[in-house]
C-alpha cells in the first residue's frame, strides 16, 4: 500500500483494526470473532461480502434470512 500522509495512514489502521476485531475469525480462539456484530450467526439466508481497504480486505457473513 502506498499511504499518501497520516490521514491516510490513519484510516489503513483504523480499517484493519476494525477488520481485526470484527470480522477475521482466530484460531486461538476456536475460530470465533473477537468482538462480533451479533451474537449468534444465522445459518441461512444469502451471503454477502464487505470489502476494505479497497478490496484488500473482504468480509463474507450471511443476510436475515426470509
Amino acid at each position: 500500500m502506498v499511504f499518501f500522509g497520516e490521514a491516510s495512514l490513519r484510516h489503513a489502521v483504523q480499517e484493519f483494526a476494525a477488520h481485526y476485531n470484527r470480522e477475521r475469525n482466530h484460531q486461538a480462539l476456536g475460530n470465533r470473532i473477537i468482538q462480533p456484530e451479533l451474537a449468534q450467526f444465522s445459518a441461512t439466508g444469502d451471503i454477502g461480502r464487505r470489502k476494505r481497504l479497497g478490496g484488500m480486505l473482504y468480509y463474507y457473513y450471511r443476510g436475515a434470512s426470509g
